[in-house]
């Protein structure tokens, strides 16, 4: 019995290991009021080197561009869709097109019109990161930014 479960230790051990899941990317996330009625919500990308991800602004057939998805709320209203700065474009052979990605880090923006003093903008995003050999599958994460 004991080999039996030292065994089966062994095993969860090992599944362990290999069940961890491989990330190059880190989120962080900031607000700043503009006004009494207005903010920015601020959504930062920062990839290990070597290491980018998609712009919004991907054509069908590419790579999964990141996308946010914002929960409504009644505390405020989103102004337009989420601003990115400029990206690289570049052709990737293995999607067979040019696609525009980021490197090193990438700030993404969205305004918000306020119906409240202070509110929690909640949402997901989605996101797929590549390096020159392979990418990952894509990866949603969750975020909740104060505003205050």
């Amino acid at each position: 019995m004991k080999k039996i479960l030292g065994l089966l230790v062994m095993v969860f051990i090992s599944v362990s290991a290999f069940a961890q899941i491989e990330s190059h990317v880190k989120w962080s996330y900031a607000a700043k009021k503009v006004s009494k009625t207005e903010a920015v919500v601020f959504i930062k990308a920062t990839m290990d080197d070597g290491w980018h991800i998609y712009s919004q602004n991907v054509a069908e057939g590419g790579p999964v561009k990141t996308s946010f998805t914002f929960a409504p709320s009644k505390d405020f209203t989103l102004v337009g869709k989420p601003s990115e700065p400029k990206g690289i474009t570049k052709f990737e052979k293995v999607f067979s097109m040019n696609v525009t990605y980021f490197e090193n880090s990438v700030i993404f923006q969205q305004k918000i019109k306020l119906k409240a003093a202070k509110t929690t903008v909640k949402g997901k995003l989605e996101f797929m990161t590549c390096n020159d050999t392979k990418c990952l599958a894509p990866t949603e994460v969750d975020f909740s930014i104060p505003v205050i």
